[in-house]
Parts: C-alpha cells; sequence; structure tokens
C-alpha cells in the first residue's frame, strides 16, 4: 500500500512539474509558446578546401506574386495572436537591437541599430507654398510630418544569395546571405501630392547570422491561410528557399545588373538563362 501511495506521488508531482513548464494560454486549448524554443536548421559544415565551384546571385521577391503573399501577410498593425509579416519581424528584432543590419549587400558596413531608427521616424519638416500677400509675395507654412514604419509598405525583398558545389558530396547547394527590405521612397504632401525617390533597400540582415536565423526560427510563415498550425518557420522558408524569385544580377567583372544593359521582355529572358546556366553547371561539371 505505501509502495502504491509513493508511486501515485511520484506521478501527481511529475504532473505538476509539467504543467508548470508548459502552461496553456485562458483562449488555447493546448500548449503554447513551443515555438520559441525552435532551433534553427543546421547546415552541414563545409571547408573552404571543399569548395570547386561558387558564384553570388542576387534576386529580387516581389511579393505581388500569388506565391509569395504569405510575406506580406497579416497586415495588422496590432500583431493579434503573435502573428506578424516578416517586415514586422524583421524591424521589431532591428529596433530592438536583437539582430545587426547592413548598409550594403556584402555586409562590410554596420548601421547602428538605435540612430537608424530614430532617423527613420524623424518627422519631415516641409514649406508647403500656401498663397500670396497683398503685395504679391508668396506665402509659406512651416508643415510637420511625422514618419512611422508600416510592414504593409514593404512590396519586395533583395537577396543576396552564394551558390556553390563542395568536392565532397559533389552536390549544388546554396545559402541566403543577405536579405533587404525593398520600400518605395516618397514623400506625401498636405495638399495630396506625392513625390518618388524611387526603390530603396531600408537594410541589408545577415541570413547566416546566429541571432538573425533565431529569430526566424521564432516565427511561424503562415503559408497555409486554411489552416493555423503546423506552419513552418521562416527559418525554414529561406533553407528550403520556398518563394519565386527573379535573378537581377550574378556575379560578373563588370560588377553590374541586369538591369544595367536590358530592360523589359529581354531582362527577364536573361534572368532565366542566368538561371538555366547556373543549374546546368552541377550536371556539367561531373560529366566525363
Amino acid at each position: 500500500m505505501k509502495k502504491l501511495l509513493f508511486i501515485i506521488g511520484i506521478q501527481l508531482m511529475t504532473g505538476f512539474s509539467l504543467a508548470q513548464d508548459i502552461e496553456t494560454k485562458p483562449d488555447e486549448i493546448h500548449p503554447t509558446g513551443l515555438s520559441t524554443q525552435q532551433k534553427p536548421i543546421p547546415y552541414p559544415f563545409i571547408r573552404e578546401s571543399d569548395i570547386v565551384w561558387s558564384t553570388h546571385i542576387w534576386k529580387s521577391i516581389h511579393l505581388e506574386e500569388h506565391f509569395n503573399q504569405f510575406f506580406y501577410f497579416p497586415t495588422d498593425e496590432d500583431h493579434r495572436f503573435g502573428k506578424k509579416s516578416l517586415a514586422d519581424i524583421l524591424w521589431d528584432a532591428m529596433a530592438a537591437v536583437e539582430i545587426p543590419i547592413y548598409e550594403d549587400d556584402e555586409l562590410k558596413i554596420p548601421i547602428d541599430n538605435e540612430l537608424f531608427v530614430i532617423q527613420y521616424t524623424k518627422a519631415d519638416t516641409l514649406l508647403l507654398e500656401i498663397g500670396y500677400d497683398e503685395n504679391d509675395n508668396e506665402i509659406y507654412e512651416t508643415v510637420i510630418q511625422p514618419k512611422y514604419f508600416n510592414g504593409w509598405e514593404i512590396y519586395s525583398y533583395a537577396l543576396r544569395e552564394t551558390w556553390f558545389i563542395g568536392k565532397q558530396d559533389t552536390r549544388q547547394d546554396s545559402r541566403c546571405i543577405a536579405l533587404a527590405p525593398i520600400k518605395e521612397q516618397s514623400l506625401d504632401l498636405p495638399d495630396g501630392r506625392k513625390i518618388n525617390y524611387g526603390l530603396i533597400p531600408l537594410f541589408w540582415v545577415p541570413m547566416q547570422h546566429p541571432a538573425v536565423r533565431t529569430l526566424l526560427a521564432r516565427y511561424a510563415a503562415f503559408i497555409d491561410p486554411n489552416n493555423m498550425v503546423n506552419q513552418p518557420s521562416w527559418d525554414w522558408v529561406f533553407v528550403n528557399k520556398h518563394y519565386n524569385a527573379i535573378i537581377t544580377r550574378e556575379s560578373n567583372i563588370y560588377n553590374r545588373s541586369i538591369s544595367d544593359y536590358l530592360t523589359g521582355d529581354d531582362a527577364l529572358l536573361e534572368s532565366y538563362n542566368i538561371e538555366q546556366k547556373v543549374l546546368d553547371i552541377e550536371n556539367g561539371m561531373w560529366e566525363y
């Protein structure tokens, strides 16, 4: 009898311990918070001497494309139920100085996170012409326009990848090296006019940095809008290249992009040709 009571007591203590470790939220039917414990997908170790071929490829991920729309949503600024778009995930982590950011895709010029946030959200001071006085002199009014970051303003991402072939497994592989949210820089005037400055990268994120990979492993990418469970992490998305992207540049001695020498359909055809050339290198390298 004493032995039975001892076993029951151990089971109760174990159950109480597990209940303390994994708690169910009031609005959930199952324990949550396990996604924060997920770790990045491990990459195989590669030695420099094992690389027999390598090149750099730059791509553009357009969120207007149906397949890539999970990058854009959700656009809820309140982040209800903990769901964030990729733009908000990167911005919030950057603003909290959880991840490093850079000015360039070579990741050589670091940016001070706190200073970047201050500069980006600094209000614009505009002198707006509102009319003329009795002497036909122009009258100006000073207008203060506040600025905020809105994740729904990010419609595309620039991506730099490194493609390589290792002699150990003779297999072509690639790594995501740097990612940049692309935003249309513009200024909205009080009179309804808009001044466009073009598309620019906000900052470059080092995708191989442990802090970045850990961050992306913590958040789910809602690929299936009809199922809120069993969604893969953003780390899984980039490791498995679960997106459609257009090649905009490859490594070349002229250091130029496709848009520097081709436009329109010719540029798209060149992008396709580069992709096929890179994929064919693996087959051609091991033919005898």
